[in-house]
């Protein structure tokens, strides 16, 4: 079977190996356009995908336009029998509906919950439990299609976003591997989604990332851990954003306003929150690397203005 692999990022990167090491044709892998970054913009950054394909001797094509009549006829031209797509872009019509045997998209939740740019951070927000990863036949409207496969994936208490990422996209790749095997085999059922269970994920802005201390702290919490180690959840320290990447939770009844903060100036800072206290443990000070907080503290004394 002819297959074209579309994906970015390094969630994507699991799912064309498997596909590759079990055989499969990969005509085409499409993935993002080159880009400058890095300190001062001079260093030349290749999406992962991108990466794996070079080294593998894949055929690699990055459209900026995806109508673009030329990257059309490329496409066209590879006769791919099916499309998989991971972690990619909204694809128009004439690109999804090519194949014979359609495109293949995999998402990381359980569809039609967490529809959207962010499901892994979203769920770990809200303190989910479970999660998982569908494969789903495209259709026009975003993260809509036919179910094909669902694979769950258990959130523990401490896991990060980063954390059920790691785990997500290796159960991805099996996902996938199964979804293509049993289209293969012209085994496939297809499953609408129950739109009466949608839940959204939406993209996350750096304005959705500062931390709110009237909340209670478990909701903080995950909150923390839902955006770490990306985007990242910020607070303001004397005016200065401070990334946090993880925080202690200690239950105590107090008065004290919610968002005031005290430290000791040798192994901790300290805020009230709604109904108890947190401690900052893995932190980015403005101008500082990520450490943990005895270590800022170590080099570095507060004077912390209250409010």
């Amino acid at each position: 079977m002819r297959i074209v692999f579309m994906g970015t990022p390094a969630f994507a990167v699991p799912t064309l190996k498997v596909l590759h090491e079990q055989g499969y044709d990969i005509v085409g892998v499409i993935t993002s356009t080159d880009k400058m970054g890095g300190r001062g913009g001079k260093k030349l950054l290749i999406s992962d995908v991108k990466k794996y394909a070079v080294e593998h001797n894949l055929k690699v094509l990055q459209p900026k336009n995806l109508k673009a009549p030329s990257f059309l006829q490329e496409l066209k031209a590879l006769k791919a029998d099916l499309q998989v797509v991971i972690a990619f872009r909204m694809l128009p019509v004439v690109v999804w509906d090519m194949p014979p045997l359609g495109t293949i998209n995999l998402h990381g939740s359980l569809l039609p919950a967490y529809r959207g740019a962010a499901p892994i951070n979203w769920a770990v927000i809200n303190g989910e439990t479970i999660t998982g990863v569908t494969s789903f036949q495209l259709k026009h409207a975003i993260d809509t299609g036919d179910i094909i496969l669902q694979e769950k994936v258990a959130i523990n208490p401490e896991d990060t976003a980063g954390d059920l990422h790691d785990k997500m996209m290796e159960v991805a790749a099996q996902t996938v591997l199964r979804t293509v095997q049993i289209i293969e085999k012209g085994d496939v059922t297809y499953t609408e989604q129950d739109e009466t269970k949608v839940s959204k994920a939406p993209k996350i802005f750096r304005e959705d990332c500062e931390i709110d201390f009237t909340k209670k702290t478990e909701e903080i919490k995950n909150f923390v851990r839902g955006l770490a180690p990306y985007p990242g959840a910020f607070c303001k320290i004397n005016g200065t954003e401070t990334k946090v990447y993880s925080i202690l939770v200690e239950e105590v009844v107090h008065d004290v306003p919610c968002g005031n903060f005290y430290s000791d100036n040798k192994s901790y800072i300290k805020v009230f929150c709604k109904d108890g206290i947190i401690s900052l443990e893995d932190v980015k000070f403005h101008g500082k690397k990520r450490m943990p907080i005895r270590d800022f503290l170590n080099g570095n004394k507060l004077e912390l203005i209250q409010k």
